[in-house]
């Protein structure tokens, strides 16, 4: 899609701008090589989109954009050594390269200079975006708590993971949308319009997420095959599983979601049980519901439909990645 290109090179350049060049290197270095490897850089895009879909300055939102996608990395970064993951996007994770300790410290600066990027907005606007981005920010940490409480928790409902989604991705990309439409000028109205479609939007890419964990390409994806499943992460393929499975499913799937191990025999065992209960159709078919919920949003803002061709397109475009 050339909107996206075109959106990514504003993006890549501002990173470019903005490189690290302070000392110490040690804590410098891990975050401009996180920051480096950017993979699609989707968040502060939806920035510059909500920004522009009201006719605003790109100039004026270009540094909001890059503190989205800081404050985004800084959660990468942390998410990482929670899941004592060894791989992002493709390249090793910062503590597998630096250490915890190091890895820990780029990301609360990464966190701080988030927030520096917002300081050239006047006074009333700068009040209105740091307070979402705060919002966003502590809701954003109570759906990692969630997450991380799922893995041990016995019993975990079908709204409950649909809760620690919004939480964990839905408010970030809900949130970028609404900031770039305020700084443009939009209505109240409007930006929570915007937010509620990236909301639903950000709930569709992260069950994706969910799905192509287990039935991606992981060449294309960039993660661990079916980390998920060796964390006990109770994603919704899993809850969808527990519903259709029959008593001899259940038995096997209780077994291995009550052990963490990198035995591939729990990998093969469990992923089989999801294509037998036909979770891999299930939740494709949620994934589309949720993209309907969020056009549904999008509809309502009182603009040419020729102006929202890009929002649909990237809605479409994040729910068709490779599996």
């Amino acid at each position: 899609m050339e909107f996206l290109d075109h959106y990514q090179k504003i993006v890549a350049e501002a990173v470019d701008k903005y490189t690290f060049t302070e000392k110490p290197s040690e804590l410098y270095e891990p975050m401009n090589y996180i920051i480096s490897h950017g993979g699609k850089r989707l968040r502060p895009i939806m920035v510059l989109m909500g920004n522009e879909l009201f006719d605003g300055d790109m100039e004026k939102a270009i540094k909001p954009a890059l503190a989205i996608e800081f404050f985004h990395n800084f959660t990468l970064v942390h998410d990482d050594i929670m899941d004592e993951a060894p791989i992002r996007r493709n390249k090793p994770t910062i503590h597998t390269l630096h250490g915890i300790n190091i890895g820990i410290l780029s990301g609360d600066a990464l966190l701080i200079k988030a927030y520096q990027f917002f300081e050239d907005l006047e006074p009333e606007l700068f009040k209105k975006c740091i307070k979402i981005f705060s919002e966003t920010g502590a809701v954003l940490c109570e759906g990692q708590q969630h997450d991380v409480n799922f893995e041990t928790q016995k019993h975990v409902s079908y709204d409950e993971y649909i809760d620690m989604i919004t939480s964990k991705t839905g408010v970030l990309s809900a949130a970028s949308f609404q900031i770039g439409a305020l700084i443009a000028g939009a209505s109240e109205e409007d930006a929570e319009l915007i937010y509620n479609f990236g909301k639903h939007i950000g709930i569709a890419f992260q069950i994706m997420d969910d799905y192509l964990d287990v039935f991606g390409d992981m060449e294309q994806f960039g993660k661990k095959h079916a980390g998920d499943i060796y964390e006990n992460k109770k994603t919704i393929l899993y809850l969808l599983a527990l519903e259709h499975a029959n008593e001899e499913e259940l038995t096997e799937l209780n077994y291995w979601f009550s052990k963490k191990t990198d035995n591939v025999d729990k990998v093969y065992s469990v992923e089989k049980i999801f294509r037998r209960t036909k979770v891999d159709d299930k939740v494709l078919r949620l994934i589309q519901k949720h993209n309907e919920i969020g056009q549904s949003y999008l509809d309502k803002i009182n603009l040419p439909d020729e102006k929202k061709l890009p929002f649909r397109e990237l809605a479409n475009y994040l729910l068709r990645r490779e599996s």
